[in-house]
């Protein structure tokens, strides 16, 4: 006869529980998707990006000055011709 009450008893803690949790699981996300933190997270990972974009192009236009010395001095050498054709 003990038992009906103790189940019910834990079925309605057990859903309290649970309503609670859900309550504040969505209160978080709602906070998450709120204009302003959407604004602040999407400022940074354009800054992000532009940083990313901005280093790529710097190690690019590194690159092409060495490529572009090095064809010179073959040139003043009097080489002329990629290096894989040279080196055969």
């Amino acid at each position: 006869m003990i038992k009906r009450p103790l189940w019910l008893t834990v079925g309605f803690v057990g859903g309290v529980g649970a309503t609670v949790y859900a309550q504040a699981r969505v209160r978080k996300l709602a906070h998450h998707y709120t204009p302003p933190v959407v604004v602040n997270r999407v400022t940074g990972n354009v800054r992000t990006l532009g940083r990313d974009v901005r280093d790529a192009v710097r190690e690019g236009r590194t690159a092409m000055r060495e490529r572009e010395d090095e064809l010179n001095a073959d040139l003043r050498r009097g080489r002329s011709g990629p290096r894989s054709v040279r080196s055969r």
